[in-house]
């Protein structure tokens, strides 16, 4: 079911501000960055041994990490486990009555195919399901 922990997004207010700590202090590799327009985010992805960490600054007071900073600051955000068939899971995670936010899978950062778990089904850690095809 779950493949590995594909990445763990960190919300930002500035990714100026924010990815000399990760490229300069850390000397991780930066991957790209990324404009996701239904998201309302700019998304910076980084490597990070096996796993990536994806910085998550937002381009709208609308937009979803925007009010996760307003309500609790910069931080981890979630943390995404990369699946096979994302269909499959999200009926299996239904099925063992876990809260899914996405009921259908949508288009995330990097063309990857999402879905969210409810963080009051997972003791409040906002959980994605991520399928990247190819």
């Amino acid at each position: 079911m779950i493949k590995k922990v594909d990445h763990i997004g960190i919300a930002v207010r500035s990714l100026e501000t924010t990815l000399p700590l990760y490229t300069e202090v850390l000397n991780l590799p930066l991957l790209g960055i990324e404009v996701v327009e239904s998201q309302k985010v700019r998304v910076a992805f980084l490597k990070a041994g096996e796993t990536k960490l994806e910085l998550l600054e937002p381009t709208s007071e609308e937009s979803t990490i925007a009010k996760f900073i307003e309500k609790r600051g910069e931080g981890i955000h979630h943390v995404a486990l990369g699946v096979d068939s994302i269909e499959d899971r999200i009926k299996e995670m239904n099925e063992k009555g876990i809260t899914m936010i996405d009921k259908e899978p949508r288009i995330g950062a990097g063309g990857a195919h999402i879905a969210f778990m409810h963080p009051k089904s997972t003791s409040g850690v906002l959980v994605e399901l991520c399928e990247k095809k190819g």
